[in-house]
């Protein structure tokens, strides 16, 4: 199949992907091919790791950080040395011909790095990830999505949301690349951990998950630290009703939203009609210094 970047062998396409919904790999790829012109500029120059269930949502899957060979030339490769010395070479996925490559391998969600791959330990923004513990209400989620926004508003600091496609939301902040990965991991653990002191009976920055109280929503900012990956927006879940990790307002936020109203089948509609709300964490001006608050 030839398309923009190159030619993709696209396999299996029959193969049921979500035995419930009837969905098969040939929808997951063609909800990408649906989505490719918003996503594509949220992936490129970023290293890729690689999430695979080569057999849909109810089989096995398995982490794969390495470019597997062999493969097209035109699947552009990020190298990134990790602390052992070991290089390893991540696909990077730069047009679509390597976003339906890496989509046929498997990968329903998208795992980004956070920073470009040409300079790997300085990123382009911060991130909270909201996450309710055991079984407390979404509602929750909302409501603790808001404090974080109204926190980063004091310290004058726009941030966008998303919801995760699992069960909670994102809060991204784009930031000047300048502080390196541990500084915005340090920033992220000093701020949640803050919010939480401000907000007992609601929050948890807790990092160990036994000592995490019930009916709270953990601020992760541990998912800041170097090697560290989050589902992209615009990615597709692995869960039951192949929810989509997608942008919200914080006007829906206020309002509530249900994650089962993002899905593969609803979010094309929805960027079709509301583009992509995700733009300003794309553009140079606007970039929060946060080297200012460190």
């Amino acid at each position: 199949m030839a398309v923009s970047g190159g030619t993709v062998r696209l396999t299996n396409l029959q193969k049921v992907f979500w035995p419930d919904l009837g969905l098969t790999k040939r929808d997951l790829l063609q909800y990408y091919l649906s989505v490719s012109s918003w996503l594509l500029p949220h992936l490129r120059n970023r290293a890729m790791v690689m999430k695979r269930y080569p057999n849909g949502i109810a089989g096995e899957f398995f982490f794969m950080k390495r470019a597997p060979s062999p493969r097209p030339p035109s699947i552009p490769i990020c190298s990134i040395e990790h602390g052992s010395g070991n290089v390893i070479g991540f696909p990077v996925i730069q047009h679509l011909a390597s976003l339906l490559w890496v989509v046929n391998l498997g990968c329903i969600d998208l795992n980004p790095w956070y920073a470009h791959c040409d300079e790997v330990h300085r990123p382009d923004y911060l991130h909270f990830d909201l996450d309710p513990v055991g079984d407390t209400p979404f509602a929750r989620v909302l409501e603790t999505a808001l404090h974080v926004r109204d926190a980063l508003a004091t310290l004058k600091i726009t941030s966008y949301a998303k919801t995760t496609g699992s069960r909670g939301i994102h809060v991204y902040v784009p930031i000047a690349r300048g502080p390196l990965q541990k500084q915005v991991w340090s920033f992220a653990k000093a701020f949640s951990q803050e919010l939480a002191a401000r907000n007992p009976k609601l929050i948890t920055a807790e990092y160990r998950v036994a000592k995490r109280p019930p009916g709270h929503v953990l601020v992760d900012y541990n998912q800041n630290a170097w090697n560290r990956t989050l589902a992209s927006v615009y990615s597709v879940r692995p869960k039951p009703a192949a929810t989509v990790s997608t942008p919200v307002t914080w006007t829906e936020v206020e309002r509530g939203v249900r994650m089962e109203e993002f899905t593969m089948r609803t979010v094309p509609a929805r960027l079709a009609r509301l583009g992509d709300l995700w733009k300003p964490l794309l553009a140079q001006r606007g970039r929060v210094s946060l080297e200012r608050l460190l």
